[in-house]
């Protein structure tokens, strides 16, 4: 994989919204597709936090065309206002990236009733999604398939998922689970999410059957990444003492790098069609696990996660 930023396209024209894009993998995903002349929509808890990123990207970028849009992932009451916001200020939607996530964090349960790993990784994602999705399926049948794409973000940590994958009685799991498990239970959520999208509205599905109207979908792992993402994990200390050695041996890509997974598949001309609805890790680094778990593969768990979320979501009145 040779892929670097600098190869991606003119994107003036295309408008992307990015979650978590305040910092980290997110703020280099906005920068790199700002310079490429995408109209960015950098969504962010703290609309003051957003337009201090915005301003930093404008140091080095004068003419980048950046807004901020206010969305806390806890709060779904505003992940669904923010979608509608958006909609009345954008005509097309070529690249949905779901970058924000926390990591293993002590059990919480938000106002929502859902704990915040599930809800801040895969919950709220899934109902931004299916709110912007109308467009991107219309923006879609005006271009060439491959124009639109979703791209989520998971983990290897995905391997640490419960068993059966999904805790269907108990998302939760605050008795049962650990904060890792909880965290593997989302981002393996955030990989059967990505092949629902790929069957339902990708290549060959039944929304697209005519070669237009595609919605590409991949799901990546950026790989072992220096963010402030493990800082909040409640972790023991011996995962803290790994976690230190592998900065000291400098095993973690760089924030910047980080994002090049990401922008590979949003926007890159050479992202192909068979790797739609695919689990991605290109810059693959020594000592992480490289494959997908059995119920990362189970197409029959990525059905029922799907009907069982979009019924929980819409009873709680977050769905259209």
């Amino acid at each position: 994989m040779t892929f670097h930023p600098d190869s991606l396209p003119d994107l003036s024209g295309k408008v992307f919204v990015v979650t978590g894009g305040t910092s980290g993998i997110g703020y280099y995903t906005v920068a790199y597709l700002a310079q490429h002349g995408a109209h960015v929509y950098m969504c962010a808890r703290s609309t003051e936090k957003g337009m201090k990123a915005i301003a930093e990207i404008k140091e080095t970028q004068p003419s980048a065309n950046i807004d901020v849009l206010q969305m806390d992932l806890m709060d779904l009451s505003s992940v669904v206002a923010a979608a509608k916001r958006l909609l009345t200020m954008v005509t097309t939607l070529h690249g949905l990236i779901n970058n924000a996530g926390i990591m293993a964090t002590p059990f919480e349960i938000t106002k929502d009733g859902h704990e915040a790993q599930w809800q801040t990784n895969y919950l709220a994602h899934f109902v931004f999604t299916e709110h912007l999705l109308p467009l991107m399926i219309q923006t879609a049948k005006a271009l060439p398939p491959g124009s639109v794409r979703i791209v989520n973000l998971t983990s290897s940590g995905h391997l640490g998922a419960p068993k059966g994958g999904i805790n269907f009685s108990d998302p939760a799991m605050e008795k049962d689970g650990t904060p890792f498990m909880r965290y593997g239970q989302s981002k393996l959520a955030n990989i059967l999410h990505t092949k629902t999208l790929n069957r339902s509205y990708g290549p060959g599905s039944p929304h697209a059957s005519d070669g237009k109207g595609e919605v590409w979908a991949a799901c990546v792992h950026p790989g072992l990444v220096s963010t402030s993402l493990a800082d909040d994990a409640d972790a023991n200390w011996g995962v803290r003492l790994l976690l230190s050695l592998l900065r000291i041996l400098r095993f973690y890509w760089p924030a910047d790098k980080g994002s090049w997974n990401t922008l590979f598949c949003a926007a890159s001309q050479d992202f192909e069609v068979k790797q739609s609805g695919e689990y991605l890790e290109i810059f693959h680094r020594f000592g992480e696990p490289s494959c997908l778990s059995g119920s990362a593969k189970d197409e029959e768990l990525a059905t029922k996660l799907n009907q069982w979320t979009k019924e929980e979501m819409g009873k709680e009145g977050w769905l259209l």
